[in-house]
């Protein structure tokens, strides 16, 4: 796993380590959920799995804007 070092201000990190404790949870899960949510938020794959749905989608979506369409004639 690769880490990166983050600095809080004391009252925000007082307030993130109780909720961790309030909800049994490690400090890193609850970074862990808090940036996987962000991800979403902006549409982003979290996982593999994930990112292979929306390509295998976006493709699908090209595929069907660029099929052209049977136009019936007016009479």
């Amino acid at each position: 796993m690769k880490g990166k070092i983050i600095k809080f201000e004391p009252e925000d990190y007082a307030a993130l380590d109780q909720l961790a404790r309030e909800r049994m949870m490690t400090f890193q899960e609850l970074a862990d959920e808090a940036f996987r949510d962000l991800l979403q938020k902006h549409g982003r794959p979290t996982d593999l799995k994930v990112a292979l749905r929306q390509s295998v989608k976006q493709s699908s979506d090209a595929h069907e804007r660029a099929k052209p369409r049977n136009r019936k004639r007016r009479r």
